[in-house]
């Protein structure tokens, strides 16, 4: 069946405005790469970079020389694995109980996890918990406070709620208890939510600075967002007391570093990203359309 001629101009501009919308979305990135391949001193002018001015790999020479940046890799790749693993777990764990009628007090304790998306006991409270557990200057100051989200709880629970109790009703039949159904049965079937979950905290993990900013006092403590901040603040300081030898210094300049830093912290999450697309696509449909 052909398309009128309003139809046709009306898919050719909705074509048009997406190429330009992926354009304007893409080109920041673009103008990233080519900005930290670039030589630092054809960058002095600024301007539009499709292509690199020149082309110098020394930013990114700094910035694997920079002690910091070494420093804030550990400390973020600690902190999101553990607490990606563990707030995976624990928000399913509570997510699945929640999402059975048979548990005592179910209305109760959504509207408790409901209230957290709507109100928080603020900054300083949470400080002082943190220092009076002793964990001030430790990964558990960083892990800990974000283990659970709100939203992904009710994002899991519905995914749950989607799961057909004859399963487990078999499962208890042929003799598990609650333990056994949940790891057993309930998890091997939710992995498309679990990656997403996991997607979101790790995430929210590998983007935190602000927990560096509350929970340490010591600089080798801080995690790479942390550091990336300091070095776009006060790029010369950084660049100075890196560590990074007189000869890159020499071949780089603030914008060079700023834009190969960028670069460094965002490239893990976007290599993660492609092999959980499927499982995340899957269960952010799923998680919003049950329930």
């Amino acid at each position: 069946m052909g398309l009128s001629t309003g139809e046709k101009i009306f898919m050719y501009l909705n074509v048009l405005f997406f190429i330009i919308l992926m354009i304007v979305m893409i080109y920041p990135f673009w103008y990233m790469i080519m900005g930290s391949l670039s030589n630092s001193d054809m960058t002095a002018d600024g301007g539009l970079f499709l292509t690199p001015a020149g082309f110098s790999l020394a930013a990114y020479i700094a910035v694997f020389q920079n002690v910091s940046i070494l420093s804030g890799f550990k400390v973020t790749l600690i902190t999101t694995a553990a607490g990606t693993v563990i707030g995976t777990i624990f928000t399913a764990a509570l997510a699945y109980a929640i999402s059975k009628k048979r548990l005592r007090g179910q209305f109760f304790f959504s509207l408790m996890i409901l209230f957290t998306m709507l109100f928080s006991g603020g900054l300083v409270p949470s400080y002082l918990l943190v220092k009076a557990l002793g964990l001030v200057d430790t990964y558990w100051a960083m892990i800990l406070p974000g283990t659970m989200g709100a939203w992904n709880i009710f994002v899991m629970r519905s995914f749950f709620k989607g799961i057909p109790e004859e399963l487990e009703e078999a499962a208890k039949i042929d003799g598990a208890n609650d333990l056994t159904v949940f790891f057993r049965v309930v998890l091997p079937l939710s992995k498309p939510v679990l990656a997403t979950v996991g997607l979101f905290i790790a995430v929210g993990y590998w983007n935190d600075f602000f927990s560096s900013v509350l929970y340490t006092t010591q600089k080798d403590m801080w995690q790479l967002q942390m550091v990336l901040k300091d070095i776009i603040s006060n790029t010369s300081a950084a660049i100075s007391q890196a560590g990074i030898s007189i000869s890159v210094q020499n071949e780089v300049n603030s914008f060079t570093v700023k834009m190969a830093s960028i670069i460094v912290s965002s490239l893990p999450i976007l290599v993660v990203y492609p092999f959980l697309q499927k499982h995340f696509v899957k269960g952010v449909l799923i998680g919003s359309v049950k329930g």
